[in-house]
Order: C-alpha cells, then structure tokens, then sequence
C-alpha cells in the first residue's frame, strides 16, 4: 500500500496516511476522514453544472485528480479556512502541484479567488 506524506508547514505537524483515505469529491476539493479540503490555485468544474458540457468537464476533472493522486507522495500544505470551512490547501503529488497539472490539461482554470468564469457557452 501507498503512503501519503501530509503536512501542515505552519505548526510543523507531519502524519502518514493510507492513499486510499483520501476521497476526490470533484476537480478542486478533496476529502480526508471528514475534513474537506478546497485545491488552492484552480477552479475546475462543477459536478452539477449548469449544462452537459461542464458535467462532462467536471467528471474528466475528478478522474483525473484522483489519477495524479495515486501516482505519487501526496502532501497538503494548509493555508486557512474558505467561508464553507474547507481547508484551503495546496496539494503536491511528486512535489509537482496539482492544480497546474489540472490546469494544463484544460480541465480546471487558474483560480485565486473572486468571481469565476462559467463553463457553458
């Protein structure tokens, strides 16, 4: 079985977890236990869009995430709370960030807070 290295920089606390732990719940958030995490740095489609094309989008972008997280050691840099109370997070597989893996394959846009785009046309 594979470990995922996840860490909080900001107190230093560093825990192994099972890589099976973590639940992708779509194309920017994750699970691991019950706390959610939010992807800092994208914003990828939403699983119940508005029209069949972000649907689409957003299932490619799920599977996706939850390939680039089983391929490599996971770690999770926390950076606060959204207003939803999700873990702001980067997420590094590989030491390579997920978001502009997500991004470069068209599948999630860069993100950094503010209005987002939609994703009909």
């Amino acid at each position: 079985m594979k470990f995922v290295l996840l860490s909080v920089l900001s107190i230093g606390l560093i825990s192994l977890v099972w890589a099976a732990d973590i639940r992708v719940t779509d194309g920017d958030t994750i699970r691991i236990g019950s706390e959610r995490i939010r992807i800092v740095g994208l914003d990828a489609p939403e699983m119940n869009g508005k029209c069949r094309e972000e649907r689409r989008l957003a299932q490619r972008a799920k599977e996706a995430l939850q390939i680039e997280l089983a391929s490599g050691q996971v770690e999770i840099v926390r950076q606060g709370k959204d207003r939803y109370k999700r873990t702001l997070a980067r997420v590094y597989v590989d030491d390579r960030d997920v978001s502009s893996s997500l991004i470069a394959k068209g599948l999630a846009r860069p993100y950094l807070g503010g209005k987002r785009g939609g994703w009909c046309s």
